[in-house]
């Protein structure tokens, strides 16, 4: 019997030929390679996992490069500049903000500071360099509310607005290139096209998205949005959204996120407050003075009325016009302007001497009057206020600046009625002005002149040409909600930092990158360096095959040709 332990025989590879080919062909079991032979020569597997280490390695790295740029962008906090160059001064606005990635900034608002300096660049038009050397007193501001070590990355704008669209285009760019000067030398970051005069319907467009960002409705429902209609010094601003088909002048298209808004924004150059102002006393001069007879009068007819103009002054005989804007009992003096009516054309032109009667409803007339000057001329299915194209007026309205601070100087608050303030107008139009300046003596003489007509201009612009209702409730006067500013500036930063995706990039890169090149970087570098590497070995390793050598009783490694 034989053994179960017994060896069995050797395989003999010369005798392989003799064996009977009629019997079937066992393959021998595989060798087993010993750990140190496969240490020494390793297989296409292991060779795989490595370029899958690095390959893994690599990516991670990446990505922890990139999320930590991510990280430190964003949550660091930073800085801007708005110099806002208005008709009656130059207000500079910083802003403290937080980047959100694909979202609006989130605004520091206990950084936030604002200052004014007066006269507006416009007065600089006879000393253009003087424009420039106004901005100094602001900027000084600016760098003691900004960290020196990030004065060379805040970004610092110039933005003139009515005042000097009013003058030449050559006066302007005179008095923009001295501020340019100045702000090149700030240190603060600048280029010379970030002072500019922006246009009227801009300036609206910044209003409106400052109010809505402000209430919180910017970004969503277009129908749930809030117009905004602004009086300033030089000009007037109506921007909302209207679904009314428009003209290309008056349409402009906001896209915020995945909402569309179709705004109609409109300003009205001449109808601020304090043009408007001195536009009704030309108005109501010019009355007088067509009635000597033809607009252009010379020779002795000139030398004849300035002389009954002198005489007038120094005699303190009957004046030439009344004067239903100012309160009775204030004295005008005779005054050296330039009338827009072209009555006189002499060396020296006069104004008649005002007489001041303070009377709320002729002074709403004049104002009315003055409002809707050039309606004649409307070639538009609707025009509320001279000869401009205006749809009809949807949804909530605030009305800003110098509505605000005329329904302020009377008490009235953010939702009082056109009604609250006509009454108080008719009050104050009537009071002599000597028991006025008693009973508000703190409020500089000048401004207090001119409530009797802003009041009775609200009324006139709002009502008699808007439409408005005195008793409406969707309208209210504010200058802030909830702290935020309704300035024109804050609108025009939060537009700027706004996210813009660009259509050839698709929204998760958007998401993850923003606008910040140096994140992209981070993010395509490292990915092209692993493809360069995984093309490299794959170009350079000898594709191997392990195959059992008959002959030579062996395993033996042969590369393959690719």
């Amino acid at each position: 019997m034989r053994r179960s332990n017994a060896r069995p025989p050797a395989f003999d590879p010369d005798s392989a030929s003799s064996m009977d080919a009629s019997k079937p062909q066992l393959r021998p079991p595989p060798a087993r390679l010993s750990f140190a032979s496969r240490i020494s020569s390793p297989g296409p597997k292991n060779h795989r996992t490595g370029i899958r280490i690095f390959l893994a390695t690599a990516a991670a790295a990446a990505v922890l490069l990139c999320l930590l740029h991510v990280y430190r962008s964003s949550g660091s906090s930073k800085f801007g500049i708005i110099v806002d160059g208005g008709s009656t001064g130059s207000r500079i606005h910083v802003f403290g903000y937080t980047n959100r990635q694909g979202a609006l900034p989130v605004l520091d608002f206990g950084v936030m500071a604002s200052m004014k300096a007066s006269p507006g660049l416009s007065a600089y038009s006879g000393d253009p360099e003087g424009a420039g050397r106004s901005l100094v007193e602001l900027l000084e501001f600016g760098k003691a509310r900004v960290p020196r070590d990030q004065w060379g990355e805040t970004e610092i704008r110039l933005m003139a607005t009515a005042g000097l669209r009013l003058l030449d285009a050559g006066v302007a760019e005179r008095i923009l290139d001295s501020c340019r000067k100045v702000l090149r030398s700030s240190g603060f970051q600048f280029q010379d096209d970030w002072a500019t005069v922006i246009s009227g319907s801009d300036e609206g467009i910044y209003a409106w998205v400052a109010a809505n960002y402000a209430l919180g409705s910017l970004g969503g429902d277009p129908g749930k949005t809030t117009g905004i209609i602004e009086l300033g010094g030089a000009s007037a601003q109506v921007t909302f959204v209207s679904s009314e088909p428009l003209s290309p002048e008056f349409s402009h298209v906001l896209n915020f996120g995945e909402t569309t808004y179709n705004l109609y924004s409109h300003s009205f150059l001449h109808l601020g407050q304090n043009v408007a102002y001195e536009s009704l006393h030309e108005l109501l001069s010019s009355r007088v003075l067509k009635s000597c007879g033809d607009q252009k009068v010379y020779g002795e007819k000139v030398d004849h009325m300035r002389g009954n103009l002198e005489e007038a002054a120094e005699s303190q005989q009957e004046p030439i016009y009344r004067d239903p804007c100012t309160p009775r009992g204030y004295s005008h003096s005779v005054e050296s302007l330039k009338l827009s009516a072209g009555v006189l054309n002499s060396r020296t032109e006069y104004r008649p001497v005002a007489h001041a009667t303070g009377n709320f409803s002729e002074c709403r007339s004049a104002s009315l009057e003055l409002l809707q000057k050039e309606k004649d001329k409307c070639l538009h299915q609707s025009c509320y206020l001279g000869s401009a194209l205006m749809p009809k007026l949807h949804g909530r309205l605030l009305a800003t600046e110098n509505f605000f601070y005329t329904a302020k100087f009377f008490g009235l608050g953010p939702t009082s009625f056109l009604s609250d303030l006509m009454l108080a107008g008719e009050q104050f139009c009537g009071e002599d002005w000597l028991k006025l300046k008693g009973n508000y003596h703190s409020t500089d003489e000048d401004d207090l002149l001119r409530y009797c007509f802003s009041s009775a201009y609200i009324v006139a612009l709002l009502h008699d040409s808007l439409g408005i209702a005195l008793d409406e409730k969707r309208i209210g006067f504010a200058n802030q909600v909830g702290g935020i500013p309704l300035d024109w500036a804050l609108g025009a930063f939060i537009m700027q930092k706004m996210p813009k995706q660009s259509p050839e990039h698709s929204g998760w890169i958007t998401a993850i990158v923003g606008n910040d090149s140096s994140i992209l970087s981070l993010f395509l570098v490292p990915s092209v360096l692993i493809m360069t590497a995984w093309t490299v070995s794959k170009w350079k390793k000898p594709q191997l095959k392990t195959i059992y050598d008959l002959e030579k009783g062996r395993y033996i490694i042969r590369q393959v040709n690719r």
